[in-house]
């Protein structure tokens, strides 16, 4: 007798963005997959044209509430690219501390507020909540100090306003970011012990021959610089990213998806970095890695929420030393003069690789911008993932088989409006 089951998530809860998931299997034969997004486009690199650079800061920062920082640094890196600007010192260990702060928030909420329910059994954090509410309010605690790093050094805490071409409009001082070291250390006894306990998670085995790319830099760990390298042996500047990729678009997405050219998918993200650069987190991070249970370099995509907690641990040690050694730069913002030209840079978003490219006109004028997230490059090993575990699941009722896949998809942490703009 045939077995036959039809998926369908028509909304995918707990991302960010609008998306779902068409499946049918026969006999444990996956014969149609979709990873639908049907959020509408958003046009973000059609209207920065003819904007000038000093607005790309603020306007690539809308492109996502969750993580405004990332989009604003490879901006601000990008034009800094072309306009041959190198920021060094105070103002650069600032840039790193900005961005630390957006992990520890990004991070912790996706943690605790989308992914954890998944593997507790939870339909939502409010009913994990009412069972573990110790467990939650330490997490959220650790999230709102991401916050408030952001908000002191970005001016709020959403889009932030300081971060510019060539510095800040605004740098704290000592006071100001002394006061945060005690809050730090105890957050970081926090994320430890919460790193040792989800890697005691009944996380799904779906161990899977993947290439992970991510930044790597030759003294830190991978933020807002360095070279593309993956596990299977690309190792590329950032320049020349661009030309390994190949884009598409399909009928049932609408933001382009990428591969690498004669390679196939590739997996962004936390779980990329911590495989990638394992050797350059923090001590007490390498730690919490090892006392998680988890064996890195995984290759599960569902190992993603302990490699996330790993990296607030890293995240937190990074603010705590460079806060201890802060001495407030002379000068906010170095000079900018704009010129024609082309630059581009990546990042590393909370969710993976983002890298911008824009050429300028003699005024620093945009007159073209390319934006790939980390999403976008996603979605085609998402597919792959979710074709190889369907299969699992095949003898499992259709309602159950939705929860397992939209968990896997939850757990890339998918910002399906980023991927869309």
């Amino acid at each position: 007798m045939r077995l036959d089951r039809q998926v369908n998530v028509d909304y995918l809860t707990r991302v960010e963005g609008e998306g779902g998931v068409e499946a049918r299997l026969s006999d444990g034969r996956v014969l149609r997959l979709r990873l639908r997004i049907f959020e509408p486009p958003r046009l973000f690199e059609a209207f920065l044209v003819g904007r000038s650079f000093e607005e790309l800061p603020d306007m690539t920062a809308r492109i996502c509430g969750i993580c405004p920082v990332a989009y604003q640094m490879s901006s601000i890196h990008a034009v800094e690219d072309a306009f041959g600007i190198r920021v060094e010192g105070p103002l650069r260990e600032l840039r790193r501390l900005i961005y630390c702060g957006e992990w520890i928030e990004s991070h912790l909420l996706h943690v605790y507020l989308l992914a954890l329910p998944d593997f507790m059994g939870y339909p939502d954090i409010f009913a994990m909540a009412a069972k573990h509410g110790e467990m939650v309010r330490k997490g959220l605690a650790m999230k709102r100090l991401g916050n408030r790093l952001v908000a002191l050094l970005g001016g709020r805490e959403i889009h932030p306003v300081s971060p510019q071409v060539g510095g800040f409009s605004r740098v704290p001082r000592e006071d100001e970011l002394k006061g945060l070291l005690d809050p730090l250390r105890r957050a970081k006894e926090d994320a430890m012990e919460a790193a040792t306990w989800l890697g005691k998670l009944d996380l799904p085995d779906l161990e899977r021959d993947i290439e992970f790319v991510a930044l790597s830099h030759p003294t830190e760990y991978p933020m807002n610089e360095g070279r593309v390298v993956s596990t299977k042996g690309l190792d590329v500047a950032v320049g020349d990213l661009e030309g390994r990729l190949e884009s598409r678009q399909v009928g049932h997405s609408t933001a382009l998806r990428y591969k690498l050219k004669d390679r196939g998918p590739y997996f962004v993200g936390p779980l990329a970095r911590v495989n990638l650069s394992l050797g350059r987190l923090s001590p007490d991070a390498r730690l919490a890695a090892m006392e998680s249970g988890v064996r890195f370099p995984s290759s599960n995509p569902f190992a993603s929420i302990v490699a996330r907690m790993v990296e607030v641990v890293h995240a937190l040690d990074e603010a705590l030393d460079i806060i201890a050694r802060y001495e407030g730069p002379p000068i906010s913002r170095l000079p900018v003069a704009p010129r024609a030209g082309m630059g581009c840079a990546a990042t590393e978003a909370p969710r993976g690789v983002l890298y911008h490219r824009y050429r300028f006109d003699e005024r620093g004028r945009v007159l073209e911008a390319r934006i790939i997230t980390p999403t976008a490059q996603n979605q085609e090993q998402i597919e792959s993932d979710l074709r190889a575990y369907l299969p699992e699941l095949a003898t499992l009722p259709e309602e159950e088989i939705a929860l397992r896949c939209a968990a896997l998809i939850r757990s890339y942490d998918p910002c399906i409006s980023c991927a869309t703009h």
